[in-house]
C-alpha cells in the first residue's frame, strides 16, 4: 500500500529553518552583548585600577615634594649653623691671633731685621721695618713662607734704601721694607703642635720691633 503525504511538509521545514535561524541570531547577539559586556568590565576594572595607581602616584609625589623642602630647609639651617659654628670658631681663633703673631714675628725675625710696625686687616699683615741687607729681607720672606706655623705667602712689596740714625756720620745706612704676609688659622691640633706661647713674648715682640741703638 502506498502511502502519500499531502501535508505541507516543505514549507513546514522552511519554517522549521526560519525559526532556527532566528534563534541562531539571538543567541549569538546574546553571546555578543555578554561578550561586550564582559569585555567592557575589564577593560573598566583596568582603567580603575590603573587610575588608582596613578592617585597614589601623585599623592605619593607630592609627599615627597613636601619632603623636599623640608630637607632644602634643613639643609640651610644646617648650612646656617656651621656658619654660625665656623664664625665663632674664627672668633674664639681671633682672639689669640695678636699674642700669636707677636710670638711668631719674634721667632721669625732674623738678625739684622727690625720692625717698626705692623698692621692687620683681616687675615692680612703689612709689616714696615729695616733691615741691613736685601738678604736679610729674604731670609725674613723665607722664615715666613717656610718655617712659620702662623704665617703664609708672604709677599715684598717695597724695598728701598734709607738712612736712620741722624744725619752724617751718625746716620746709618739700612734697606726700609714693607712684607705683606697672611694669617693661618690653624686647629686646635696645630695650635697645640705650634708649641706654648711663653709668657714674656709681648715685651719680646716689643724688643724685636725697636731699633737698634746707634753708636757715634
Amino acid at each position: 500500500m502506498i502511502k502519500i503525504n499531502l501535508l505541507p511538509h516543505r514549507e513546514a521545514k522552511r519554517k522549521q529553518r526560519k525559526n532556527a535561524y532566528f534563534a541562531m541570531l539571538v543567541l549569538s547577539a546574546i553571546i555578543g552583548l555578554i561578550t561586550v559586556l564582559l569585555v567592557g568590565a575589564f577593560f573598566a576594572n583596568s582603567i580603575s585600577k590603573q587610575n588608582e595607581r596613578n592617585s597614589f602616584i601623585t599623592a605619593e609625589n607630592t609627599r615627597l615634594d613636601g619632603e623636599i623642602k623640608e630637607v632644602a630647609t634643613l639643609r640651610q639651617e644646617i648650612d646656617a649653623l656651621k656658619a654660625r659654628q665656623q664664625a665663632v670658631e674664627d672668633l674664639q681663633s681671633d682672639r689669640n691671633q695678636p699674642v700669636y703673631l707677636m710670638d711668631e714675628l719674634v721667632k721669625q725675625v732674623p738678625e739684622g731685621v727690625y720692625l717698626s710696625s705692623f698692621k692687620q686687616e683681616g687675615q692680612r699683615v703689612a709689616l714696615n721695618g729695616y733691615a741691613q741687607s736685601n738678604e736679610r729681607v729674604s731670609e725674613l720672606l723665607r722664615n715666613l713662607g717656610n718655617n712659620s706655623a702662623w704665617l703664609e705667602r708672604p709677599d715684598l712689596i717695597e724695598i728701598r734704601a734709607a738712612n736712620i740714625g741722624g744725619t752724617g756720620r751718625d746716620s746709618k745706612h739700612v734697606f726700609a721694607f714693607t712684607v705683606n704676609v697672611g694669617i693661618k688659622r690653624p686647629s686646635d691640633k696645630d695650635a697645640k703642635d705650634a708649641g706654648e706661647i711663653p709668657k714674656k713674648a709681648g715685651t719680646a715682640a716689643v724688643a724685636a720691633a725697636a731699633p737698634p741703638a746707634t753708636t757715634k
